[in-house]
């Protein structure tokens, strides 16, 4: 089991969540301080990360902050880290050489997704069908956003232990008579279907634009958010069944993962997709897509699912393991800096 003597990190604490869009910044003074949130940061509008950092956090605070856990859009590897989806290039010693930092910790977007989902209180969770939590057990965090990320959370000696993946890029097929009518039609990743190429922003339009040109309809919705809206009014047609089999095949493949991790725990719906169609996931065709799963269906059925509703969730998760990082088997070989 970690130490406390090999985990501490000193406080105040800058946590960072910083995706391909958006970088959100807070500081925890002590272990039993709520975070201070800085407003949100478009990655865009600063050349770096360290500059961002400097005008929108320091800048504005009198507080130093002496360590900082950054959760980032992109694989760890290096003293030089690249963001997926954006411009900027984190690079830990630089940080420690040019604003003040004593020690860096840098993980995966999702863990601190999956760390969120340890330690989340049920005010944040919205529960979708029935199920109960079985403590101790296995989770999994599903969030489909810009791509589709997937952690698993495993629990072992007194530890919860984030498993970071690709899970988003497994495959996915049809089911159904209307399923085989529009796989053909989606646009796939070199000759095939994953889950991303669906279960996602730009996924939910490659359902849009099969479901338009199967029924030799025009387009109206241009983006997500144009279709989420047509979905919640229902004046497009094509947008509403976007919608419906959007969360039919997220729940295909929130039921495979959870067979996949024994997650007996829960499934935890993560980001802001989720959270803005929870009208649909409430429809029963979710859980039915998800308990589908013979012969393990009775099973699945006694797995909960949860969208998390907090509006921050990787900050909360990144702040729990500041507090405390004994509780979580946060592996930080080759993920730590220290001045």
């Amino acid at each position: 089991m970690p130490t406390d003597a090999a985990h501490i990190i000193a406080f105040p604490i800058l946590i960072g969540d910083i995706g391909g869009t958006n970088a959100r910044f807070a500081i925890l003074l002590d272990a039993n301080a709520e975070p201070r949130e800085f407003p949100i940061l478009a990655t865009a509008d600063y050349p770096t990360i360290d500059q961002a950092i400097q005008s929108g956090v320091l800048d504005k605070t009198s507080l130093q902050p002496r360590s900082a856990i950054l959760a980032v859009a992109g694989p760890v590897k290096g003293d030089e880290i690249d963001l997926t989806n954006c411009d900027w290039v984190i690079q830990p010693k630089a940080m420690i050489r040019d604003l003040g930092f004593q020690d860096v910790v840098v993980i995966n977007d999702f863990e601190a997704q999956a760390l969120a989902a340890a330690s989340l209180g049920p005010e944040y969770l919205e529960q979708i069908g029935g199920g109960e939590i079985r403590p101790s057990s296995s989770r999994v965090v599903v969030g489909p956003g810009t791509g589709l990320g997937v952690a698993g959370l495993v629990h072992a000696r007194h530890t919860w232990f984030p498993v970071p993946g690709e899970g988003g890029h497994v495959d996915i097929g049809p089911r159904t008579a209307r399923d085989f009518e529009l796989f053909p039609l989606y646009e796939p990743i070199e000759g095939r279907i994953s889950a991303e190429q669906l279960l996602c922003g730009r996924g939910m339009m490659n359902i849009y634009h099969a479901i338009c040109k199967a029924g030799d309809i025009k387009p109206i919705a241009s983006n997500p958010s144009e279709v989420t809206a047509s979905w919640a009014d229902a004046s497009d047609q094509a947008a509403v069944e976007t919608i419906e089999l959007f969360a039919t095949y997220l729940g295909r493949v929130a039921g495979d993962l959870a067979l996949i991790f024994m997650a007996r725990g829960g499934v935890f719906l993560a980001g802001g997709i989720a959270q803005k169609i929870i009208p649909a996931l409430r429809h029963p065709r979710f859980r039915q897509a998800f308990e589908d799963k013979a012969p393990h269906s009775a099973m699945l059925a006694m797995i909960p699912t949860f969208v998390i509703t907090h509006p921050l969730a990787a900050l909360s998760g990144l702040a729990a393991y500041a507090r405390t990082p004994v509780r979580f088997g946060v592996s930080t070989e080759g993920r730590r800096w220290k001045a």
